[in-house]
């Protein structure tokens, strides 16, 4: 089960809102949300949890490029959303599977590789994490961790938090009660 909302800073301080994570189906359409929760185009943050298997931040600065943080990388490529910004982190999008889709060893469209014929009989056996083309996803944190440190959430603070971690997040941005209230 996951929980998501966006954080829009305010001159008031924070406003909270339900994240509907039915409504995302890519990385672009969150940063969408983001950007659209902005008063002014002022920072926005978006926190997604996995019952406590991991979380992840996602920071929007008006028109800047977003910044993001995932506590743990390992369990969060493992879910619809995690995978999402692990991809992001680890450079795996849409562009690199359209490279997969090229035909890099030579031979033409339409050309049959005899070579491959003879090799993916033996493959199909191989697990794909075994595959070389696999990239390695990290157990522990990945992406930026001092994406929070103007906010009040320094880097090695964020590193080590466990548990109800957003709920800390929040503690440490000033903004547990309006977070609580869309819980």
């Amino acid at each position: 089960m996951y929980f998501a909302a966006l954080l829009a800073r305010t001159e008031d301080g924070w406003e909270a809102s339900d994240m509907e994570l039915d409504d995302v189906e890519s990385l672009s359409d969150l940063i969408d949300l983001a950007r659209a929760a902005a008063v002014d185009d002022d920072t926005v943050v978006a926190l997604i949890e996995q019952e406590d298997a991991w979380f992840g931040v996602v920071r929007v600065d008006g028109e800047e490029d977003p910044r993001y943080f995932v506590s743990n990388a390992s369990a969060a490529s493992r879910s619809s959303y995690g995978s999402m910004l692990t991809d992001e982190l680890l450079g795996s999008d849409e562009e690199d599977d359209e490279l997969d889709e090229l035909d890099l060893d030579g031979t033409e469209d339409g050309e049959e590789d005899t070579i491959a014929a003879f090799t993916d009989a033996d493959d199909e056996d191989e697990d794909e994490e075994d595959s070389p083309s696999a990239e390695p996803v990290p157990t522990g944190p990945l992406g930026d961790p001092r994406l929070l440190d103007d906010l009040g959430v320094s880097n090695k603070q964020l590193m080590t938090l466990d548990g109800d971690a957003l709920s800390e997040i929040a503690e440490s941005l000033g903004a547990t009660e309006v977070l609580e209230a869309v819980r």
